[in-house]
């Protein structure tokens, strides 16, 4: 029987809006012993949360082995799943054990695949590995020109004409809920809704604090078409969570951070000093006001990060300190605030 599409990502049971995201639990930059990977799981459920994403890119399988393991004893309609496709695995024995910047990894190598067999076996081999029926969500995964370059006209019309299309069918066996992309591309969103349906798309970086660039096209075209967002990225992958001023090495889309981003991040960061404002719970609060952003999924490498989290996503924030930004020039005057 065809799955009903996932209409809206849900809240946690406290009505906090977070979702757990599982690239710092496949290992991303650092190792994490399989005890605390699973306490950071225990925890999310214990507080609520609902929803989960992990994909096969994630330590070559890890992270959805881990969440396998804490969501598969659950009665079903507990929680809201999603992973990716576009990567295989490949068995390799002399694997390097640190790939793609996810450290002790499992011993697989990637290949890309988008055409409609890798497809249906990306969905397969992501079941076998989380032991589970069924993914309420399928993305895409990385379809943009920057990761692929001069072979991104390809990449596209195979998504439109291969991968999308495989995914509708493994929807109407009941192996997939809802379908979108996973990517943290502003363009690909827009060429993939110019050629094709989607349900939802999991956006990473391209709408936050700092960086407003799904604002103008993307977003209002998501609110039109009913294509819901869970909001990935909110910190821009470091720089929104440890600030500059304070001397960490700023981090802007897993690299160093350019001398722009720097500075706009240490005038928000003056402006949260002056209204008493944690750095992160502007970042993470921001998205959630937009009306296409259902909720901002947070990565967390231990107990500590998720509470954080939540920690901030309840902390108040003053309407003055939205004005603020806006009157600095740091918000656009068309984006929603909370």
């Amino acid at each position: 029987m065809p799955l009903a599409p996932v209409t809206r990502f849900p809240a946690c049971n406290d009505g906090l809006r977070l979702g757990l995201g599982g690239a710092p639990l496949g290992n991303l930059f650092r190792a994490v012993p399989p005890a605390e990977a699973q306490a950071v799981l225990a925890a999310a459920l214990d507080h609520g949360c609902r929803s989960f994403d992990t994909a096969p890119h994630y330590g070559n399988g890890l992270s959805e082995q881990r969440f396998g393991q804490a969501l598969r004893g659950l009665p079903r309609e507990r929680f809201v799943l999603s992973s990716k496709v576009g990567r295989l695995l490949r068995p390799e024995a002399q694997a390097a054990r640190d790939q793609n910047g996810y450290v002790d990894v499992l011993p697989f190598t990637q290949r890309w695949d988008y055409s409609a067999a890798g497809t249906r076996r990306s969905v397969e081999d992501s079941l076998q590995r989380l032991g589970l029926a069924r993914l309420d969500v399928a993305y895409v995964h990385d379809c943009d020109a920057a990761t692929h370059g001069a072979a991104y006209p390809r990449v596209l019309a195979q998504v439109l004409g291969e991968t999308l299309p495989t995914l509708r069918a493994l929807q109407r066996e009941g192996l997939v809920g809802a379908i979108g992309l996973g990517v943290n591309d502003v363009q690909v969103c827009l060429d993939v809704l110019a050629g094709a349906d989607i349900d939802c798309l999991l956006l990473a970086g391209r709408y936050s604090l700092l960086d407003h660039s799904a604002l103008p096209a993307l977003l209002p075209l998501c609110v039109q078409r009913g294509v819901r967002i869970a909001l990935g990225g909110a910190f821009n992958s470091g720089i929104l969570a440890t600030g500059v001023l304070g001397g960490a090495e700023p981090r802007f889309n897993y690299a160093r951070a350019p001398q722009a981003w720097i500075e706009r991040t240490a005038a928000i960061e003056r402006t949260c000093a002056d209204h008493g404002v944690p750095l992160r719970a502007a970042a993470l609060q921001f998205p959630l006001a937009h009306p296409a952003v259902d909720i901002v999924v947070a990565g967390a490498q231990d107990l500590a990060q998720w509470q954080d989290s939540r920690a901030m996503l309840a902390q108040p924030i003053p309407a003055a300190f939205w004005q603020a930004l806006r009157t600095q020039g740091l918000l656009p005057h068309d984006a929603p605030t909370p």
